[in-house]
């Protein structure tokens, strides 16, 4: 899809883009002409008070660019209360959400553990968007004002914690580096900019950590020359730093992403990378920058490897299906009123949720922990550690 094909933004909002376009711009310059993919990304992103989830436009939902699970239907976040309720009672009563959105997911867990009479003692957002805590402070005084004093906001990773640490839809949006195997050679593809601040593909040799990594790929997957794709080192790094601050607990993560050689496999020779715009989907990440999400799959298997070096287990990975399944979600669609229309729309939610060709198998679930002993509800049937 070509940027003349995709609907035109306001002109408030066109110029916000540029604005930001300028300032990656000068990133550019100052960086010698040339910054990698994974920089670019993080500035679209993230730039403060114009990326794309740094700034105010509507994100989640129909009047948004994409929807999320919370989005779609309640009984997800009903589902998944069972399994961080169980977490809490083998460690401690309390929440770290990463990447809270509007705040839908926080609203439907604290509904569903009160209802179990299992409320955590303490309920906190990791979130580095401004825009995106006041949404999230509103969801919460407009659903359930009498647990605010239980609600705090995170800007950075905590020192040490116990509990649960949720994280649905966070990795792929984390910046990702752009590699090519071209013969014998490993590339970087990065962007340059012209004087009118036009964007552009060039390739540089690949170095350090990132060469290290490429280089592995291409001996124990299924690479061959003029392969393209993403290699994330943020994402499980991240994962790995809660290796030095979990006392006790687990992380749930729930993405899309494959094991690491079903993610390098010969059918995915470019890539996996996807932008998303007015529920449009394309792989321009240059197209309206600030006013596009911008995302790549998860590699699994890179996230448990970095995760257990750091000193924590594998509890569980399985596909979004089967770990809702395991975690009630249909008895939780049985307890509405039949034929009801409430019912219905949230039939075809939990559809889109659970059959292979909508959600249900493209994401994933995984727990990552320590000094949990009990096997996780969320994982009883259908493991699939062993394709990690």
């Amino acid at each position: 899809m070509h940027r003349s094909t995709l609907p035109p933004p306001s002109p408030e909002a066109a110029a916000h883009s540029a604005h930001l376009a300028r300032e990656i711009a000068q990133r550019i310059r100052a960086g010698g002409g040339w910054i990698d993919f994974a920089r670019f990304m993080d500035a679209a992103l993230y730039a403060p008070g114009l990326g794309y989830y740094a700034a105010g436009a509507q994100k989640f939902g129909a009047s948004g660019d994409f929807v999320t699970a919370p989005e779609m239907t309640p009984l997800f976040g009903d589902a998944l209360a069972n399994q961080v309720a169980q977490v809490m009672r083998a460690s401690s009563p309390c929440i770290i959400e990463a990447g809270g959105g509007s705040g839908r997911l926080a609203v439907d867990l604290l509904r569903a553990l009160q209802a179990q009479d299992t409320l955590p003692e303490s309920y906190a957002f990791l979130e580095l968007s401004p825009d995106l805590h006041a949404r999230q402070r509103a969801a919460i005084e407009h659903a359930m004002p009498h647990l605010l004093p239980r609600i705090s906001w995170l800007t950075k990773l905590p020192e040490t914690f116990s509990g649960v640490v949720v994280a649905n839809e966070v990795l792929d949006a984390m910046p990702v580096h752009i590699v090519a195997w071209r013969g014998g050679e490993i590339v970087e593809k990065g962007l340059s900019v012209d004087d009118d601040n036009h964007f552009a593909w060039v390739e540089r040799a690949a170095a350090g950590a990132l060469l290290v990594k490429a280089a592995a790929l291409a001996d124990g997957c299924d690479i061959v020359p003029g392969y393209e794709s993403e290699i994330a080192l943020a994402g499980p790094q991240w994962a790995a730093e809660w290796g030095h601050i979990l006392q006790r607990g687990a992380l749930i993560l729930i993405d899309y992403g494959f094991p690491q050689r079903e993610f390098y496999h010969a059918q995915r020779a470019r890539g996996t990378l996807m932008c998303h715009y007015r529920h449009l989907a394309h792989t321009d990440p240059t197209v309206w920058p600030g006013l596009q999400d911008i995302t790549a799959h998860v590699d699994f298997t890179a996230v448990i490897a970095a995760a257990h070096a750091a000193g924590l287990e594998l509890l569980g990975y399985t596909s979004q299906a089967q770990f809702l399944i395991n975690c009630g979600i249909l008895d939780q669609l049985q307890l509405l009123p039949p034929q009801s229309p409430d019912t219905l729309r949230a039939s075809g939610a939990v559809n889109k949720l659970l059959l292979p060709h909508e959600m249900g198998e493209l994401f994933k679930a995984m727990a990552l922990g320590r000094g949990i002993d009990a096997p996780l509800i969320g994982f009883r049937e259908g493991d699939q550690s062993h394709r990690l």
